[in-house]
């Protein structure tokens, strides 16, 4: 990969304080990095990293992350590995890439791509961008999350290539007799003045080197950009829409068999016996049967076969840790571990506005369910999964299995979604378990039903905010916010930091949950003295890192007390904000999507538009939504279906310093606002007894079409910063809080907890015993 060495003369002093895209910023073109020994040209980077300097003199003091954020911490952990990782030119005039990072339906393949593209001076189609296999050697170098990959990938993979650039400038200066000032490289091929020429395929084994050498690179000017931020569509995209991506399940690995597992029916109920195995084991297609500490296993020759096996299964289990208990009982421990709020300042003095919010348990599915493919025999594992921690994957499974690192192989697929799913290898793990259980190679897929009441959750929380106002002045406001405990038992993918997030009593996880809180939350306005904070408590439950992680839920809250400040001060609640922002590069995207999102025009009574921001990921965003809440549009009848308030329009702006792709930024942004849709209005998970009630897609309300708004405008911003920001969780939280104010300007009431329709059951829930439902014979009823 890349690699640069900093020194003071060649980074120039930051003149944007707080509105620089970050301490990671870089303000030079000049790097060093190598020309690895290869038959064909091999380049890497050698990345060093200086912080810059950020200037504040403002009335609320910087918060840690506008200092340093998880971004800065991600970056950092992969900055020592940066040059393991190598662009190859091939003698076909193709270069490849092998990204330590795993693709989910971001669209990091074709990014990287374009990045690759733009500093060879070659045409897309001839950057291919494969997912690296697990690579113990990377350490913190191949973990997906924080929308950190291009962020922190953004300028080795540069420098990479830019180094097999200047290789291959060279090679041809000799080959045509001219000097390499002379020559011009586009689209593949090098020229000379005289018309003749050479391409990169021709030159791959000539400008490779024997030896590794460290070599000085200068990296393109960005006004010179042909590709990055250009409009590109996805280099998977055709594959996709045609069936002819392949994800996990598709892949035909020799012998491996679908498989499915029988769950308890309460969550994390453990099985004590098969009582009617040989029975199982004489049904048409059924191979294997067999227990494991999180189920019972069938493998069969199809996976209806498979599912008939697993119906037919009678287990003995004991119930699982929340056996009996209900939301209410989760909501009131929850209640109890509130600490106290601080005395705020002014006592005596001040007044307080602020509000208590409740936000239910959410599923953290993806479309494309759990799987994963695993061969254990003969003292060694070959794993197949989307995964984005891969390494402590390899590293736990080999735990697990009794082997060495080196005898797991663990290879990185292409996923259908993730939102912070996959950082957890749960499927995995369990096919390596069974696969040693059976003997046999196994493709093991997760049933709808499965994520649903065994996956991973968002956890529930609460979050209570206050703000102290002496006068009309807000001269404080904290905000705590207590949750069920997030698990980060995967640290930052590798098993050192796996190993201490999982130290006894739930205080390692703890540790990293408050290191995340901490540095992703800000609160970009005027407050004077700003405090938040986080309690985690109660370890029971399945939960991870769900898109955006403490975000959505922080930013709801915040914001719905901002518009209640506005109010307060007898403000509009854009006016108010626009009065308090501290940081210009927020304000931008706020008065962006004032205007064009028309703020403050005339609506019917009980239709209303709401307002809000967010700043993360080296970069801010903004969202205004219309909301409907007039009787015949909440009491629509649709088949099957929540409906209830519907968002009529949303217009949205984001500013990521450098966009790579506009147009796949585009699409994330409209992934991540109805996302918040949902979470302000119609997807919860219900616990009732010790199970989630939720069986599958079907009554798990996420947005559909018919609450998706008809009017979404995206705004990416022009770029801001010579370098990238993140864009894979950064559409959900604004977008969340805008709805949640519009809703409470619609409805004159400010809702407390969310989704707003939780308390609703709209669904008759599905058996739970056995723990696969029937598939349907109806198909065709359903349709439109």
């Amino acid at each position: 990969m890349t690699k640069q060495e900093a020194t003071n003369s060649d980074v120039a002093p930051s003149t944007a304080g707080l509105d620089a895209s970050g301490p990671l910023h870089f303000g030079r073109r000049r790097f060093l990095g190598y020309v690895l020994g290869g038959a064909t040209l091999m380049a890497a980077a050698d990345l060093g990293l200086m912080p810059e300097r950020a200037a504040a003199a403002v009335p609320t003091l910087p918060s840690i992350p506008e200092l340093y954020d998880l971004n800065d911490l991600l970056t950092h952990a992969a900055a020592p590995t940066a040059n393991l990782i190598t662009i190859n030119i091939n003698e076909d005039g193709t270069a490849s890439f092998a990204l330590p990072r795993a693709e989910v339906g971001q669209g990091i393949t074709t990014s990287t791509a374009m990045i690759i593209a733009e500093e060879l001076d070659l045409p897309l189609e001839k950057v291919i961008v494969t997912l690296a296999p697990a690579r113990p050697e990377l350490l913190f170098n191949q973990l997906t999350g924080g929308s950190n990959t291009t962020i922190s990938t953004y300028t080795p993979i540069r420098v990479a290539a830019a180094i097999a650039r200047k290789q291959l400038l060279e090679a041809a200066a000799i080959l045509l007799g001219d000097t390499v000032g002379n020559l011009v490289a586009k689209a593949g091929v090098i020229e000379a003045p005289d018309g003749s020429s050479v391409s990169y395929g021709e030159l791959a084994t000539k400008a490779a080197s024997p030896t590794t050498e460290q070599v000085e690179v200068e990296l393109k000017e960005d006004k010179g950009f042909s590709i990055v931020g250009t409009p590109r569509n996805r280099v998977d995209a055709l594959a996709a829409v045609t069936g002819k991506k392949e994800f996990t399940t598709d892949l035909a690995i020799p012998d491996a068999l679908p498989t499915m597992v029988c769950r308890a029916p309460t969550l994390n109920g453990i099985p004590l016996a098969i009582e009617n195995k040989a029975e199982v084991l004489a049904l048409d297609g059924v191979r294997n049967v067999a227990l494991i500490d999180t189920g019972v296993a069938v493998r069969a020759d199809t996976f209806g076969q498979a599912i008939d096996g697993v119906r037919a299964l009678k287990v003995r289990w004991r119930d699982g840790p929340v056996a009996g208990d209900s939301d209410e009982d989760v909501l009131k421990g929850l209640r109890k571990a509130e600490l106290p709020l601080p005395t705020l300042p002014g006592k005596g003095l001040a007044r307080t506005v602020g509000g208590d919010f409740t936000f239910w348990f959410r599923s953290n599915s993806a479309m494309d369910t759990n799987s994963a493919i695993a061969d254990v025999r003969d003292g060694k594992a070959r794993i197949w999964s989307g995964l984005k921690s891969p390494i402590v994957a390899q590293q736990a499974i080999a735990r697990e299995l009794g082997l060495k690192d080196s005898d797991v192989e663990v290879n990185v697929v292409q996923s259908g979604g993730s939102f912070g799913r996959r950082l957890f290898y749960d499927a995995a793990l369990e096919a390596a378990k069974i696969s040693k259980a059976m003997g046999a190679p196994v493709k093991l897929m997760w049933h709808r039903a499965d994520d649903a009441r065994a996956g991973r959750a968002h956890p529930m929380a609460t979050s209570r905010v206050r703000a102290a106002l002496i006068g009309k002045e807000v001269v404080a406001l904290q905000q705590s916010h207590t949750s069920v405990e997030t698990d980060f038992r995967h640290g930052l993918g590798d098993i050192i930091s796996a190993t201490a997030a999982d130290l006894p009593a739930g205080v390692g996880n703890l540790g990293f949950a408050e290191t995340i809180f901490t540095l992703t939350q800000e609160v970009p306005y005027n407050f004077g003295l700003v405090t938040q904070t986080l309690l985690e408590t109660d370890q029971r439950f399945n939960t991870g890192s769900m898109r955006n992680i403490y975000s959505p839920d922080v930013r709801c809250a915040n914001e719905l007390v901002v518009d209640m400040l506005a109010k307060d001060a007898g403000l509009d609640p854009y006016e108010y904000r626009r009065k308090m922002l501290r940081l210009g590069v927020v304000r931008r995207v706020l008065d962006k999507v004032a205007e064009e999102g028309e703020w403050g025009r005339s609506l019917p009574s009980g239709v209303a538009q709401g307002i809000a921001i967010h700043k993360e990921y080296k970069g801010a965003s903004a969202c205004l939504v219309e909301i409907d809440t007039r009787p015949q549009t909440v009491n629509r009848k649709v088949r099957n279906a929540v409906t209830g308030p519907r968002v009529t329009r949303v217009t949205f702006a984001i500013d990521v310093g450098l966009p790579i792709n506009p147009r796949g930024l585009e699409a994330q942004m409209q992934g991540g606002i109805n996302d918040g849709i949902a979470l302000a209005l119609t997807s919860s998970l219900h616990l009732r007894d010790g199970h989630f009630m939720e069986g599958s897609w079907d009554n798990y309300f996420y947005t559909r079409q018919w609450n998706t708004p008809p009017e979404v405008n995206v705004i990416v911003m022009p770029p801001s910063s010579d370098q990238p920001g993140g864009a894979g969780e950064a559409g959900v939280a604004a977008s969340f809080a805008a709805v949640a104010c519009a809703y409470a300007r619609a409805t004159g009431t400010v809702p407390k907890e969310f989704p707003i329709n939780h308390g609703q059951i709209a669904f008759e829930e599905k058996p739970r015993v056995p723990p696969v439902p029937q598939s349907p014979t109806d198909g065709l009823s359903h349709t439109y």
